[in-house]
């Protein structure tokens, strides 16, 4: 099958394996496959590689379903437009709506802040024969409360201060919450969406200069961008810390729109495909009743 080769070569090019450092700062955002051949050529290939991705992403689904053993947790994060709704959107246009469902976290509320900073994520994980996306997570807990330490004061956890001891210790719990999930039948896949600084200004520079998008724009996106050096390096932690074999992350180049779809497309179907997962089997009784049903319904 296609998806299988394709699948064999994100994962050489985009997955970070344990131990490995991320390497935001070397990894090329731009990648757009072989530069021999032209963009046109590129793009085309992407394309097509995002249609095989869905079509088989839906059948694994419908067998996932089916099978009723395993659930699939995509976890997506990234930098404000580097795409991770339009990844969502346009990857999961096949699948059944029935099984899946997607979450995007935003600030936390008090209810919310008076648990440990897992709860929230815990009560949206995926059940068994489903796909569960999130958009943010958990992770924000890393990222954007080590950026901004006073969110941290707000979350009144005894002891806890915004130390380079709390951060190591949210990536062991974390780490430890993804084996816990892992073990008992629950897949990770971790998307970071790794768009560049100079992409980002042009995508909010569009925003802004046409008036149908400005619904998308956010004062506090120009705001957030100001810390941008603090982020990839806050990213560049997490994402060596708790890249593991059963939760691994991919670093995902998102400047071009189809490139990052393509990939994302294909982790996700080759993820489920990886489960080696069967249809069902049925008794011979059962089979005995379907061939007797078959005959009445002849007979009519």
């Amino acid at each position: 099958m296609p998806i299988a080769s394709d699948f064999d070569t994100v994962n050489e090019l985009f997955r970070v394996r344990p131990g490995e450092a991320a390497g935001l700062g070397t990894r090329d955002t731009t990648w757009a496959g072989d530069d021999s051949h032209s963009e046109k050529d590129r793009r085309k290939k992407a394309e097509e590689i995002l249609e095989d991705g869905v079509a088989e992403l839906t059948r694994q689904q419908e067998m996932l379903w089916a099978d009723d053993s395993w659930s699939v947790l995509a976890i997506f994060q990234a930098m404000d437009a580097a795409g991770k709704d339009g990844a969502i959107k346009h990857v999961m246009s096949g699948v059944n709506p029935q099984g899946v469902e997607v979450t995007s976290f935003k600030h936390p509320s008090a209810e919310d802040l008076d648990h440990t900073f897992l709860w929230r994520c815990m009560k949206r994980l995926p059940e068994r024969g489903r796909i569960g996306i999130f958009n943010r997570s958990y992770y924000e807990e890393v990222l954007i409360v080590r950026v901004h330490p006073h969110l941290l004061a707000a979350q009144r956890v005894p002891g806890v201060t915004a130390s380079e001891r709390t951060w190591l210790d949210r990536f062991d719990d974390i780490n430890a919450f993804e084996r816990h999930l892992a073990r008992n039948g629950t897949r990770i896949v971790k998307f970071f969406l790794h768009v560049s600084k100079e992409e980002q200004k042009r995508r909010f520079l569009d925003r802004i200069d046409e008036p149908d998008k400005h619904w998308k724009f956010s004062a506090g996106d120009i705001a957030e961008r100001q810390h941008w050096d603090a982020y990839m390096a806050a990213y560049e932690s997490a994402i060596t810390a708790t890249s593991t074999s059963h939760a691994p992350w991919y670093v995902v180049p998102a400047d071009h729109k189809w490139v990052s779809r393509a990939v994302v497309a294909t982790v996700l179907a080759g993820t489920i495909a990886d489960l080696r997962l069967s249809w069902p089997t049925v008794s011979e009784e059962d089979e005995q009743r379907i061939r007797e049903a078959r005959s009445r319904l002849v007979a009519e």
